[in-house]
């Protein structure tokens, strides 16, 4: 019994380290467009993503080479990942430039680094002076002072240990100061975005600039012969305060900051309602991966600390559905929207009423 206590608690070691992914690039100073200059009108017509995990396509599978643990970048840029997935048909290309775990610093300009990759807005703006970038879409904020993963992380830790108060006791005291705090952040990353754009000799109306939120990925809903190791170890007032609580908060933070920052905003948060991690007997009707081990890591120590990383993130198919939806929100006019399930079961981008 000790021993398979030890091996739980080893497992939650490593939860705690895999559940937290990042990225950055460097560079704050832009120097102002040439006279005359302007997007390239003949270049391909490209989409850009820019972000952390949960559009970088973590957990998608089928990563770029270089991005699966190779010369430690572990940024994890999924084939399968929304951005890819649009269905727009006017696009010659989409690129992501987004990595697993990036906090703004690293998605804005400046100096910081994720997994060795440098500045995602440095990088925008090489691609911005060689391809006509029509759209710029945006996911991050969650591993700033929110720290989702190491929240989660947290849920995990207080299912382990009942002895612990649940995470929604400790974490949820502060979670709107994290919230309040992150936001003035992702402002910013849109303001340097708005920057690059600029020295590359776009104006504001050449392309849209696009905040996305994160979906909730888990839910109280599941089904309690997955609420273990076998699927979402939590409490399930903790699964309570994540849907009800901590993705709407996060939700309402970068709402705000699109609205500081002169950007659309696409509403996520309920974008998983039904579908979240542990909420079917077949795995494959779920958009969100379950505790997931990729055990042949464990047997590599570089590889190791990042066997738990696609944990509780958007699967192919939740990126299929959110690429969906993003297509729409791009050739709609209303400023925000909310990505729905309809009748045919598939996510559509609802106008915000009032956006």
């Amino acid at each position: 019994m000790r021993k398979w206590r030890w091996h739980l608690m080893a497992l939650a070691g490593l939860l705690a380290v895999a559940l937290v992914a990042v990225f950055v690039l460097g560079g704050d100073q832009q120097q102002p467009p040439e006279p005359g200059l302007r997007p390239p009108e003949n270049a391909p017509r490209v989409l850009v993503a820019m972000g952390d995990s949960t559009i970088s396509g973590e957990g998608a599978g089928d990563y770029e080479p270089g991005t699966n643990g190779e010369n430690g970048d572990w940024c994890h840029r999924s084939r399968n990942a929304s951005i890819h997935k649009t269905g727009m048909t006017d696009i010659a290309m989409t690129i992501s430039l987004a990595c697993s775990g990036a906090s703004s610093a690293q998605v804005g300009l400046g100096e910081a680094k994720q997994y060795t990759e440098p500045s995602q807005a440095g990088r925008l703006a090489v691609v911005a002076r060689q391809q006509r970038v029509v759209a710029v879409v945006v996911a991050a904020g969650a591993n700033d002072d929110p720290s989702f993963a190491n929240s989660l992380n947290s849920c995990v830790e207080a299912w382990f240990d009942s002895g612990k108060p649940a995470c929604s006791q400790g974490v949820g005291k502060d979670w709107q100061r994290r919230i309040d705090a992150m936001t003035p952040k992702v402002t910013k990353v849109l303001s340097d975005i708005r920057k690059v754009m600029s020295g590359a000799g776009y104006q504001d109306s050449d392309y849209q600039l696009v905040l996305q939120s994160y979906a909730s990925p888990v839910s109280p809903n599941l089904l309690d012969s997955l609420q273990d190791l076998s699927g979402c170890p939590f409490r399930t007032e903790d699964l309570e305060w994540v849907r009800d609580t901590a993705v709407p908060t996060l939700t309402a933070g970068l709402r705000r900051a699109a609205r500081d920052g002169g950007a659309r905003f696409l509403d996520l948060s309920r974008a998983g309602t039904g579908r979240e991690a542990c909420s079917s007997t077949d795995p494959n009707k779920e958009w969100f991966r379950r505790l997931a081990v990729q055990w042949t890591d464990l047997r590599a120590q570089d590889r190791a600390n990042h066997a738990l990383q696609e944990s509780f993130h958007p699967n192919a198919a939740g990126h299929e559905q959110f690429g969906r939806c993003l297509g729409e929100f791009l050739t709609i006019a209303s400023q925000s929207a909310s990505c729905l399930a309809g009748p045919d079961g598939n996510l559509h981008a609802a106008p915000t009423v009032g956006s």
